[in-house]
């Protein structure tokens, strides 16, 4: 309900910017379009690589390779298809706890949804063409460190 709230909000202040000038908002609205038409190759290349990667690895191959009794190697493999992976939240908890219920271990898939959520290695591509180089490989390897972090304060807390 929210989203359609902001879809809503938006679609205002567009009339509302519409009303007061056609032409800078007819403006804007191109200069968005250029920017998306820049962005979409890279991004169906993302998502291309991503269905292929979920098609090849089903959760109960995830499952297995990110198990309890995987041990340093599950969490690490987990934390590398993370960092590969661009799933939005929406299909991370559903799939989290789909593997969770299918034995995976509770560090491996804190460490995927975490790193899927904050790591980009796929999308280092596009954030290259807005951000420098130090910024986009520091921004990620923090990522990385922090995901294990958080996991391991988790499976603490919550093991």
């Amino acid at each position: 309900m929210f989203t359609v709230g902001m879809y809503v909000f938006t679609l205002i202040l567009l009339l509302l910017s519409f009303l007061k000038s056609r032409s800078k908002t007819k403006e804007a609205l191109k200069k968005a379009w250029r920017s998306f038409e820049n962005i979409l190759p890279l991004f169906l290349a993302i998502l291309l690589i991503v269905g292929i990667i979920l098609s090849i690895l089903s959760p109960e191959v995830i499952s297995k390779i990110l198990g309890s009794q995987s041990g340093v190697l599950g969490i690490i493999l987990a934390g590398i298809i993370g960092s590969c992976t661009v799933i939005p939240g929406f299909v991370t908890f559903p799939l989290a706890a789909a593997l969770l219920k299918n034995g995976a271990g509770l560090i491996p898939i804190i460490v995927l949804v975490s790193t899927s959520a904050m790591v980009g290695i796929l999308t280092i591509p596009i954030e290259l063409q807005y951000f420098c180089k130090k910024s986009t490989y520091v921004r990620n390897f923090l990522a990385i460190i922090f995901s294990f972090i958080i996991a391991f304060i988790m499976g603490v807390i919550l093991g």
